[in-house]
């Protein structure tokens, strides 16, 4: 057993390649391959601006010279900033079922951390909260919604084992969507009162001028999201990038802003779900059938995720979630949509639990998050 610090692009790519090794599809069906390019894109730190504020450095563990597992160290100091702390954190972790291995490249993530003078080891979080975050430990059996993570039960015992403890869970609740669902009538009667009581309407996004209304998203986003544990402001140019990623795969409809007298109040994002998609693109290459199969089934998905929903403080009323949830029905119901994932919900986010529990959903997928002590080098 050794560890090797990724530097050369052939270790590189074997970084990227190494879930194709690990994931036997017949034993692990629910697994989806990921878009490779979606992968590299996000280690990109030439490329992604995440890392203008930000170092990763790649770690493989190699067990007679073959790859059994992979991890991501790295040092986000706009979180650090931001919450006046020292934590570095872990992703982008891929395993065999080999404890010895899962030890080394933990200590290896710490040490180039501790080196760096943080005191704590947190993730999985890959590389950011603004990305995809936390190791699944129930739900196992269901598919991912794009951009969750699914990893095998195995995991979390691994990662105990190595020493790390529990710091936070982050929930998946499912929603039928379909046209035999509907809301409870009080919700009906708040999301009515509300609307009448602001003022507020709904419009759905303008695909021709993409650019500014991804500028109104962003705006609510920082606001919205300001005070939620593990939130980081993220720049304009953080922002406009993920949004290039996700053009494809929003349908304007499902991209709605709502507006007080004008006034851009809140918005909600529902993305089809691309899994349905690549769950078929075994290679996880973006082959011209590839594309093709998501260029002409993308607008076939009847499910999607509900990536974010913002509204800015000043227009939080006790029936804003009511309202725009009754919102994303209807207009589910208008394209006969079957349901949504609502991903991630903290797990000591009482009102919005409160809400999904009343809307008769029970959380289906939990993931977890975290942490250990690290000795500073």
């Amino acid at each position: 057993m050794k560890i090797v610090p990724v530097v050369s692009r052939r270790d590189f790519r074997r970084f990227v390649d190494l879930p194709w090794q690990i994931y036997d599809r017949s034993r692990y069906p629910q697994w989806v391959p990921p878009l490779r390019s979606m992968v590299r894109e996000a280690l990109d730190t030439k490329r992604n601006p995440f890392y203008q504020h930000a170092d990763i450095q790649l770690f493989l563990a190699e067990r007679s010279g073959r790859a059994v597992g992979r991890i991501a160290a790295i040092e986000n100091r706009a979180h650090n900033r931001f919450h006046e702390d020292s934590i570095g954190f872990f992703g982008f972790l891929e395993l065999l079922d080999d404890p010895e291995a899962a030890d080394a490249l933990i200590e290896a993530a710490s040490l180039w951390l501790g080196g760096r003078g943080l005191t704590a080891l947190q993730g999985p979080i890959s590389p950011s909260t603004n990305h995809e975050c936390g190791l699944l430990v129930s739900g196992f059996e269901h598919h991912p919604m794009i951009m969750t993570p699914w990893n095998p039960p195995y995991y979390e015992e691994l990662l105990e084992q190595a020493g790390l403890a529990p710091v936070k869970d982050l929930l998946g609740y499912l929603l039928p969507l379909g046209n035999g669902f509907a809301l409870p009538e009080r919700f009906e009667r708040m999301a009515e009162h509300t609307r009448s009581k602001l003022g507020l309407t709904f419009r759905s996004a303008d695909m021709s001028r993409y650019k500014s209304e991804v500028a109104i998203c962003w705006e609510i986003y920082n606001d919205a999201w300001e005070g939620n544990w593990g939130f980081v402001p993220i720049t304009w140019e953080e922002f406009e990038f993920a949004s290039r990623g996700l053009k494809q795969i929003l349908r304007p409809e499902f991209a709605f802003i709502a507006e007080v007298d004008g006034v851009p109040a809140g918005f909600m994002l529902i993305v089809s779900d691309l899994n349905r998609i690549l769950r078929h693109v075994p290679s996880g290459r973006l082959s011209p059938l590839a594309m093709a199969r998501i260029v002409f089934g993308i607008g076939k998905v009847k499910r999607g995720r509900i990536l974010a929903l913002g509204i800015k403080a000043k227009y939080r009323t006790r029936g804003i979630l009511p309202l725009f949830l009754h919102e994303a029905v209807k207009r589910a119901q208008a394209i006969d949509a079957i349901e949504a994932e609502a991903s991630w919900i903290l797990d000591d986010n009482k009102p919005m639990r409160a809400v999904m529990k009343a809307m008769g959903s029970d959380v289906y997928r939990r993931w977890r998050l975290y942490q250990k002590p690290i000795a500073i080098a």
